[in-house]
């Protein structure tokens, strides 16, 4: 793999992937009702944090080329439309850390998102759990550029 290497700052997300929204349609968060989903079709999510870490690379935005895995018209929730979904494969590291763990961009594709979007500048990570880092710690992620690249906004 070529990975491209930027900085990035963990954001807030919506709170509904690890289910701390508390929103009724989805009281275990939208990831634990989408994994068995994932499994079936030969991902195996199981092994990540229940919830997504949120990577702001501004000033940098992000495209996608070519997803390591892409699920389509996945019908995960009754109260929703069936979604599309990419993964692409990724690294993080606290930016005192030289350690990285090995991880996922998931891509919930907005043409089929009805709620919940992010900006072109942030990804969310699937990842094991991270301790000390939460919102405002600055990360280096690491993307396979054959899978997406980072670009000027």
């Amino acid at each position: 793999m070529t990975w491209a290497t930027v900085v990035g700052r963990v954001v807030s997300g919506h709170g509904v992937a690890s289910g701390i929204a508390n929103d009724p349609r989805f009281p275990e968060g939208t990831l634990a009702m989408q994994r068995p989903f994932f499994l079936k079709l030969g991902l195996d999510l199981d092994h990540f944090h229940g919830g997504t870490l949120n990577v702001s690379i501004k000033p940098y935005r992000y495209e996608i080329v070519q997803p390591k895995i892409t699920f389509r018209k996945v019908k995960w929730s009754p109260d929703l439309p069936a979604e599309d979904f990419s993964f692409f494969d990724c690294r993080l590291s606290k930016m005192e850390s030289s350690e990285s763990v090995s991880g996922v961009v998931y891509y919930p594709h907005p043409e089929t998102k009805p709620e919940f979007f992010q900006d072109q500048s942030t990804l969310e990570i699937l990842a094991p759990f991270i301790s000390r880092i939460s919102e405002q710690s600055k990360v280096h992620l690491d993307l396979d550029e054959r899978q997406v690249q980072v670009l000027p906004r």
